[in-house]
């Protein structure tokens, strides 16, 4: 079991997948730097977390096929 993310961390996840889905991937390395350019956070430790969970989901919404 891994830790459980705040509310806001998947809220503003989700909102970044909706708008620009097509520019995150699987990689982790690969969606620290987009999230970078498309909204930059001055903390590296909120950062890392939704950029980890952007990771997740996108692992989710490719293994569902959607």
């Amino acid at each position: 079991m891994g830790a459980i993310k705040t509310s806001e961390v998947k809220n503003l996840a989700e909102d970044l997948i909706r708008e620009h889905g097509d520019r995150f991937s699987e990689s982790f390395e690969d969606n620290k730097k987009v999230l970078h350019e498309i909204k930059p956070i001055k903390s590296k430790k909120v950062r890392n977390v939704v950029a980890g969970y952007l990771t997740t989901r996108m692992k989710q919404i490719q293994k569902s096929g959607i």
